[in-house]
Order: C-alpha cells, then sequence, then structure tokens
C-alpha cells in the first residue's frame, strides 16, 4: 500500500469476503473474527437485512447534506430516543466526532445559561476518546498527543471509579463529567458497582452535565442497549458510533432537550452525518438489536465465553491471568505480551484487538452463537497450549 500514508501498523493480511463471524481471504483461508473491526460489525458481515437495506436505499437516493429534511435520519433519531432517556440526536461519522459534539454541548449548555466560565470537562485515567485535537486533550494517552501540539486545558484528569477523589475536582468552572461506562481502549476496565450511580447524583446535587462515552459500549455490546442501562440511570448526554452502523461510517449525539437547549443553528455541523444511506443502514442495526432475545443471547454468549476463559487462565496461569468485561465486551489480561498472543491467536484463525495494560479483546459480532463461543475456546486452548513461557 505504497500510497497510503503509514499511520498504521498494518499486518500483512487481507480480506476479499466475511459471512457472519467469518472473514476470508482471497486464497479461501477462513479466520474467526472476534475483532469486527474494533467492535464495529456488530451483526457480523454480510448480514442480509443491512444488504437489503443499503441495496434498497442506494437506488433511490444517497445524499443531499443536511440542508433538506431526512427521513430516514429522523426515523432513526426516534428509534433511538424511543429506546434510550434521549430527546434529541446530532448525528456525524464517527466516534471522535460524536465525542467532539458532545464536549461543544456540554459548554455550551453552560454559554447559553449564563455561565460562560464553565467549561471544564472532568476525563479520567486511562479514558481514550479519539484522534481529534479536542478528544486527544480528553483522552489520556500522552504518545497519542506527541507532537501534535494538543492543548489540554479545559480537561481535568480525575482517577477512573474513585468517587471521592473525582468530589474534590468539581468547582464553580466544572461543565461536566465524561466517562466511558466501561473503558475500551484503556483494556476492557469495569467500573465499581455504584460508580454510574454515584456521578449521576453527583452531576446533578452541582448542576453539571453527565455525558457517557458510549462509543464502544453502546448498541448492545454489554448486553443492553445501552452499557449505562447496568446502573439504572440516565446521563444528559453520550456519544455513540463503531456498532451504531455496523460497518457504515455513522456516530451520534444523544442528549435530553434540556442538554442540548444551546445546540441552535449554526452552533455545529456535519456535511455528510447522517445521509440517507448511513441512517438507513442504522436503523436496520437498532430494529435487530432490540428484536425480542437479541440481547439476552449477547449475554449468554458473554458469560459462557467469560467461565471458559476463566478456566484456561487456571489452566495456563504463565500465560495469561484472567478475564474480565460484560457481555460480548471481553478482555484476556496477559501475563505474556498481548500483542504475542494476538499474533498466534491470528496464526490459529482467531482475530482479537489489543488494549491497555497488557490486555487483549475479544469483541466478536453480537449474534454469535454456540459453536462460533466453542471454536474460539478452542483456538485459545490449541494457541495457549504451544505457547512456553519461562
Amino acid at each position: 500500500m505504497k500510497n497510503v500514508m503509514p499511520t498504521y501498523g498494518r499486518i500483512d493480511l487481507s480480506f476479499e469476503r466475511g459471512e457472519g463471524p467469518w472473514l476470508y481471504t482471497k486464497d479461501n483461508k477462513r479466520f474467526l473474527d472476534f475483532a469486527t473491526g474494533i467492535a464495529v460489525n456488530t451483526l457480523g458481515h454480510s448480514n442480509k437485512d443491512l444488504i437489503d437495506t443499503l441495496s434498497i436505499q442506494s437506488k433511490k437516493l444517497w445524499h443531499t447534506s443536511n440542508l433538506y429534511n431526512i427521513q430516514p435520519q429522523e426515523e432513526l433519531a426516534e428509534l433511538i430516543c424511543k429506546n434510550s432517556f434521549g430527546e434529541s440526536v446530532f448525528f456525524c461519522n464517527s466516534g471522535a466526532e460524536s465525542l467532539e459534539g458532545t464536549i461543544k454541548l456540554c459548554r455550551k449548555f453552560h454559554f447559553n445559561n449564563g455561565n460562560k466560565n464553565k467549561t471544564d470537562i472532568l476525563v479520567c485515567s486511562s479514558a481514550f476518546h479519539g484522534r481529534t485535537l479536542g478528544t486527544l486533550a480528553a483522552g489520556d494517552n500522552e504518545k497519542h498527543r506527541e507532537g501534535f501540539g494538543v492543548n489540554t486545558n479545559g480537561f481535568i484528569r480525575v482517577p477512573f471509579g474513585d468517587i471521592n477523589e473525582i468530589k474534590k475536582f468539581i468547582n464553580k468552572n466544572t461543565a461536566a463529567i465524561l466517562v466511558e461506562p466501561i473503558q475500551g481502549e484503556g483494556g476492557i476496565n469495569r467500573s465499581p458497582k455504584g460508580f454510574l450511580r454515584e456521578l449521576r447524583k453527583i452531576c446533578s446535587e452541582s448542576k453539571i452535565l453527565l455525558a457517557l462515552d458510549e462509543v464502544q459500549t453502546g448498541i448492545g455490546r454489554t448486553g443492553k442497549l445501552f452499557a449505562h442501562q447496568w446502573s439504572e440511570i440516565k446521563p444528559d448526554v453520550m456519544a455513540l458510533a463503531k456498532g451504531l452502523g455496523g460497518g457504515f461510517p455513522i456516530g451520534a449525539v444523544v442528549a435530553t432537550n434540556e442538554a442540548a437547549s444551546g445546540m441552535s443553528p449554526g452552533t455545529h455541523g456535519s456535511t455528510f452525518g447522517g445521509n440517507f444511506l448511513a441512517s438507513s443502514v442504522a436503523k436496520s442495526v437498532i430494529s435487530q438489536v432490540i428484536r425480542e432475545g437479541f440481547l439476552d443471547n449477547v449475554t449468554k454468549m458473554g458469560n459462557k465465553l467469560l467461565k471458559e476463559i476463566d478456566l484456561l487462565a487456571i489452566k495456563y496461569s504463565k500465560q495469561i491471568k484472567g478475564v474480565r468485561g460484560k457481555g460480548l465486551m471481553i478482555g484476556i489480561s496477559c501475563n505474556m505480551n498481548n500483542l504475542d498472543l494476538c499474533t498466534n491467536l491470528r496464526k490459529n484463525g482467531l482475530l482479537s484487538v489489543p488494549a491497555g495494560n497488557n490486555v487483549l479483546r475479544l469483541l466478536p459480532p453480537l449474534n454469535i452463537n454456540n459453536e462460533h463461543a466453542d471454536k474460539c475456546i478452542e483456538i485459545l486452548n490449541q494457541t495457549l497450549s504451544n505457547i512456553k513461557v519461562k
């Protein structure tokens, strides 16, 4: 790929087609895809409903821009709001864009209410929110910021999961708290029990916004449509992307009407966001995820994988420490190098994703079955048995 900018350390592997949780190379070598484009291919590859939806819409209209009403976008927004706390949705193209929109919304809310100095946003240790200048400032990886002149003013770092410490950082300039319900890139880090409920209480008492980054955890990944629903709380705003389009690029900022009250015409925009193709596909994705029994299967398959990998961690304690996660957002904590384990699994036909803290992520399609879960465990067992660790 000599003419492609070398911003990725690419694996020398290329796929020609996919079917369900499987990917195939040109020479028909098969891989079990438990990476799914980094938690993107919600329904696997070549999902019939998504193909039909895209085919039908592509023959009618692709794009007009947001200068005009877009019926599929309106229908998608209604579907999201009907199944969430949301009352208002802004559509964009990616996770980083949805976080940028979330950050702008939080600050504009307070400005609109006469508090122009309330611009600081509390963000967490080990957080990842994207690769734009704004989201790099919000994230916690200094290496990602290196060389780009990122200004981190306006973002105050607080310990993930530590309510008492977080309280100490709230002051008259605090606009919001931004947090991932489960940190993905940071290493599948689950917050302590009751953490989100306490955050909700603190934000309400302090009259600041609770903003959730559900880019990776949203759209059924943890066994609920949105991960914060496990805590039975309602944020003021959340960012979505990744699984929302099932592989088609789309992101969204979902908010209450009150939180979005400052977002008047001209305050934000996107040329492509929520166009006919993207909105139609995303609507089909959510419609399938909310079908009866779908999310129950996510929980069932997730519990099965967590239990089986936990047993492997006992059997191969020199290679892996243990496993954590929720639903089909699973992290294997490694004793060996996580990149080495990822490479060896790939050689045996299983695709996975590295994360921080020497963790390996498994992010399969949400519609996998017992056969696929068993195959994953079989490859893990085979791979770990052949890795010798001193």
